[in-house]
C-alpha cells in the first residue's frame, strides 16, 4: 500500500503535486544557513564563479515566446548543459541564456533520463567554464550547501542551506532532501558544496512546507555523460507531434501532443475563454455525414469536444461537455458576445472521469448530437453550412481524444439487445468467489469491442459481479489478442512487427496495431526518399544507420533497462529507446522495407542483427547505435554477459516465433521482478498459445494459477503433464503441486459456503 500511495502521489515537478516516501521522521524547523556563518569572502567568490556557469533555460512556444523557465548549468566547455527533463518539455524549441546575457538556441538534446528527470542539452558555444562535478555519494547529511537558480524568473539567485536527509523516490530513485525553498524556475539548478562542486540538481519542491526541497544526485549527470543518446532539435521537435498532414492546430500557446494512439491537449488558448482549435485537414464527404471522437476531460469543470463547420478561425460549431453538461454552441466570432449556446443538457449518458463517445450527424436541415450513441438533442435549420471539422478545448482544460473518425454513417456502438441479453445471462453464470475458468473465457471470444463495453456497463449495475466482469472482458481481449498473434506467426511469411505490437496490445487494449505499422512504413519511406536510387548495399547500410541512430535518435535504454516499456514496441517507436530485442525487431522491419537483407541473431543475453551484403555478413548491435561486431566480439559478449561457453549455433538466424517467445520471456522476467503475478500469467498463457507443448511453461503456469487462485486452470496443466510423463520432469514434485492446488481449492470452496 505504501508503494501504491507513493506512486500515486509522486512528484511536484515544480507545480505538480508530490509526496515522497520518507522512512525516517522528517522535521521542518531547519532554516537556511546564513552566509555569515561560513567564510564569507571565499564563499562569495565561489558563488560568483558558479553563477558564471549557471544558465537560464526557456521552453518556447511556436511563436518564439517563453512558455516556461528553468535553470541549467554548464558541464562541458563545448556548450553541454545539464537541466531537468521537465524543463525541456516535449517537442518544443529551447533557448539558453548565459550569465553574460548571450542567448543560444539548443541544437540537440544530447541525452535524457525520464526516470530521474535529467537532460543534457547542447548549444553552439565554446570556451564555456563547466562546473566541477562531485564524486557520487560524497555528500553527507548535515553538510552546508548552496543552490543557484531562477525562482519565479528572478535570474541567478542564490540560496543556502543544509542537507537534511536522503530519501527514496519512485522506482527506487534516490533524492537529496534539502532544507532550502525551491520555487518555479529553480528546476535544473545546481546544488553545490562550499567549494563549488556540484552534488545534485534541484528538481522537486515539498508540498508540506516551503523550506523543504529535493535534488537528484549528480550520479544521473555522470551516467548521461558516459552514455549519451543525442537527438537533433529538428527530430526532437517531431517527437509526439501531431501528423501535419492530418492535423492543423490553431494558435501557439496550447500543446497538442500524440502518443499511443491518443491526442492530448493542455494549456490555455489565445482566444477568449481559452478557446483552442485543432482542425483536421481531410476532405469531407458530401452531406449528410457524421463525425465522432472519444473524449476524456480531466477536470470536473473542463470543456473539450468536437468542432465542425469551421472557417479556420473564430466561426464554427462546437459540441462538447462543459462542467459535466453537454452543450451545442455556435461561435460567430472571437468573443463571448458572439457565442450562441443553442442547447445544453445534463444527461445520465455522460460518464464523468471516463471515456465518452460524442458524435454529430450533420445534415442540410438539422444537426443531431449524440453521447455514447444516445441522441441528446437536435438543432433544426443550422446557419453554418460548411467548413472544417476537428477538436476544440476551452479554459484550463486538459483532455485526451482518441478514435477521431468521420463518414457518411458511423456505426452505432451500443450493444444489441441480443448482446445485452447474452451479457446479462453470462453475469448470472460467472462465479463470484473464484476466478473465471479459462475455457469459459474462450467460449466468448466472438464478442467484439462493443460486447466488451457491454460487460463494463453491466458491471455498474451488478456491483457484486463488477470486478469479475472486468476481468472477463480483459481476458477475452487477451485471448483474442493471443489468437491474432498466433495467426500472425503462422502467416506466410510471418508478420513479425504485427505480432510484436500485439504483445504490447495485451497490456494496452486501445493500441492500434495498424497505425504503428503505417508509422514504420512511413519511416522507411522517409529514408528511401533521402538516398539515391542506385546506392550500393554497403552504402545503404551506412546511410541507414546514420538515419536511424543519428538523425532520429533511436538508442538503447541504459538508465532504465528493465522497464516493461522497453519491451512494448509501440513505446519503443514513440520514445525511440528500447532493449536490444525490440530495437532489433524495428531494425529488421525497416531493413526489409529499404532493401537490406537482415535476420535476427539471438545471442544469450544480447540480441543482434545480421545484415547480409553481397560480399560479407555484418553483425549489428542495434542497442549500441549500430556498432558492427566480429564473431570474436560476439563470443566475448556472450562470455561477459552470461558466462556460457560458446556454441556456434548462437549465430544461427532466429525465426519470428523464436523472437516473439524471447520477447515474452523478457516480460515474464520483468513481471517476476515486480511480483506482478497477473502479468506473469498473461505472458505465460501467451507463450503456451504459441508453443502448447512446452512442459516447463505448463508447470510455471500451474504455479501462477496456484498463487492467483485459478485452481481449475492450474489443475488442467498439471494433469496434462502427469498424463504425458515427460522423462526430463520429476513427476513426484508435479504430484505435490497437484495436491497443493487441490487442498487450496477445497479450503476456498469450504470458506465460501
Amino acid at each position: 500500500m505504501n508503494q501504491l500511495v507513493q506512486r500515486f502521489m509522486w512528484g511536484i515537478l515544480i507545480g505538480v503535486t508530490s509526496t515522497l516516501n520518507a522512512q525516517d521522521p522528517v522535521t521542518f524547523n531547519e532554516v537556511p544557513l546564513e552566509v555569515s556563518q561560513v567564510d564569507n569572502e571565499n564563499f562569495l567568490q565561489t558563488v560568483r564563479r558558479s553563477q558564471e556557469s549557471t544558465v537560464v533555460v526557456e521552453m518556447l512556444g511556436r511563436d518564439g515566446d517563453p512558455l516556461g523557465i528553468g535553470t541549467g548549468f554548464v558541464v562541458r566547455s563545448d556548450g553541454l548543459i545539464a537541466t531537468n527533463l521537465h524543463v525541456v518539455g516535449e517537442a518544443r524549441p529551447i533557448r539558453v541564456r548565459l550569465y553574460d546575457e548571450r542567448e543560444f538556441q539548443v541544437t540537440s538534446i544530447h541525452a535524457t533520463d525520464k526516470s530521474r528527470d535529467v537532460a543534457l542539452i547542447k548549444i553552439d558555444a565554446t570556451d564555456l567554464t563547466p562546473l566541477p562535478l562531485a564524486e557520487p555519494g560524497s555528500l553527507e547529511q548535515g553538510e552546508v550547501i548552496f543552490a543557484l537558480g531562477n525562482p519565479q524568473g528572478l535570474e541567478h539567485s542564490v540560496v543556502t542551506g543544509v542537507v537534511s536527509g536522503f530519501r527514496d523516490g519512485v522506482d527506487e530513485m534516490k533524492l537529496i532532501q534539502l532544507a532550502i525553498p525551491i520555487e518555479q524556475g529553480n528546476s535544473g539548478g545546481p546544488l553545490l558544496d562550499m567549494d563549488g562542486r556540484v552534488h545534485g540538481m534541484l528538481t522537486l519542491k515539498s508540498r508540506l512546507t516551503d523550506n523543504l526541497g529535493y535534488a537528484v544526485p549528480i550520479d544521473a549527470v555522470h551516467d548521461l555523460l558516459e552514455s549519451p543518446n543525442p537527438v537533433l532539435m529538428e527530430q526532437w521537435l517531431t517527437i509526439g507531434a501531431l501528423n501535419p498532414e492530418q492535423w492543423e492546430p490553431q494558435g501557439t500557446s496550447v500543446n497538442w501532443r500524440q502518443r499511443a494512439g491518443e491526442i492530448h491537449v493542455s494549456g490555455q488558448g489565445d482566444g477568449f475563454g481559452g478557446r483552442a482549435l485543432c482542425l483536421h485537414r481531410a476532405d469531407l464527404p458530401e452531406l449528410p455525414f457524421e463525425v465522432a471522437v472519444d473524449v476524456r476531460v480531466h477536470e470536473e469543470d473542463g470543456a473539450a469536444g468536437l468542432a465542425f463547420h469551421s472557417d479556420g478561425n473564430d466561426i464554427h460549431y462546437g459540441f462538447y461537455p462543459s462542467s459535466g453538461v453537454l452543450r451545442l454552441t455556435r461561435f460567430d466570432g472571437p468573443t463571448v458576445y458572439s457565442w450562441n449556446v443553442l442547447q445544453d443538457q445534463k444527461t445520465v449518458h455522460w460518464t464523468p472521469n471516463s471515456w465518452n463517445k460524442i458524435k454529430v450527424r450533420i445534415e442540410e436541415d438539422r444537426l443531431s448530437c449524440f453521447c455514447n450513441d444516445e441522441l441528446i438533442f437536435e438543432q433544426m435549420h443550422p446557419q453554418l453550412q460548411s467548413g472544417k471539422i476537428g477538436l476544440v478545448k476551452f479554459r484550463h482544460t486538459t483532455a485526451s481524444f482518441k478514435r477521431f473518425r468521420f463518414g457518411s454513417e458511423l456505426p452505432d456502438e451500443r450493444p444489441s439487445p441480443e448482446v445485452l441479453a447474452r451479457v446479462n445471462s453470462l453475469a448470472n453464470e460467472i462465479p463470484i468467489s473464484r476466478p473465471i475458468p479459462i475455457d469459459f473465457v474462450r467460449e466468448q471470444t466472438d464478442l467484439d469491442m462493443v460486447g466488451q463495453k457491454a460487460f463494463h456497463s453491466a458491471a455498474k449495475n451488478l456491483e457484486a459481479q463488477a470486478q469479475q466482469l472486468r476481468v472477463l472482458a480483459r481476458e477475452i481481449h487477451e485471448e483474442q489478442t493471443r489468437q491474432e498473434l498466433v495467426a500472425k506467426l503462422e502467416a506466410s511469411p510471418p508478420e513479425l512487427i504485427e505480432a510484436a505490437l500485439l504483445i504490447a496490445r495485451l497490456e494496452n487494449p486501445e493500441l492500434n496495431v495498424e497505425e504503428y505499422r503505417q508509422t514504420v512504413d512511413a519511416l522507411a519511406q522517409r529514408f528511401l526518399d533521402s538516398i539515391p536510387e542506385d546506392l550500393p548495399p554497403a552504402e545503404i547500410l551506412d546511410a541507414f544507420h546514420e538515419f536511424l541512430f543519428e538523425k532520429n535518435g533511436f538508442h538503447g535504454s541504459r538508465t532504465n533497462y528493465y522497464s516493461a516499456s522497453n519491451s512494448y514496441l509501440n513505446e519503443v517507436i514513440d520514445d525511440r529507446e528500447g532493449l536490444p530485442l525490440t530495437l532489433s525487431i524495428l531494425y529488421l522491419e525497416l531493413a526489409q522495407r529499404v532493401g537490406l537483407t537482415a535476420s535476427g541473431i539471438g545471442l544469450p543475453g544480447h540480441f543482434l542483427v545480421r545484415v547480409d551484403l553481397p560480399d560479407e555478413q555484418k553483425y549489428i548491435d542495434v542497442f549500441d547505435k549500430g556498432t558492427v561486431l566480429t564473431e570474436m566480439m560476439c563470443r566475448r559478449l556472450v562470455r561477459e554477459t552470461t558466462g556460457l561457453p560458446w556454441n556456434a549455433s548462437y549465430l544461427d538466424p532466429q525465426d519470428a516465433t523464436s523472437i516473439i517467445k524471447r520477447m515474452l520471456r523478457n516480460l515474464i522476467g520483468i513481471a517476476n521482478s515486480e511480483s506482478d503475478l497477473e502479468a506473469a500469467l498473461r505472458y505465460t498463457r501467451t507463450v503456451l498459445a504459441i508453443d502448447p507443448n512446452s512442459v516447463e511453461d505448463r508447470l510455471y503456469k500451474a504455479v501462477l494459477c496456484y498463487n492467483t487462485e485459478r485452481w481449475d486452470e492450474g489443475l488442467e496443466e498439471v494433469r496434462k503433464v502427469l498424463q504425458e510423463q515427460p522423462p526430463e520432469i520429476e513427476l513426484g514434485r508435479v504430484r505435490e503441486l497437484q495436491d497443493a492446488i487441490l487442498e487450496r481449492q477445497r479450503e476456498s470452496e469450504s470458506g465460501s459456503d
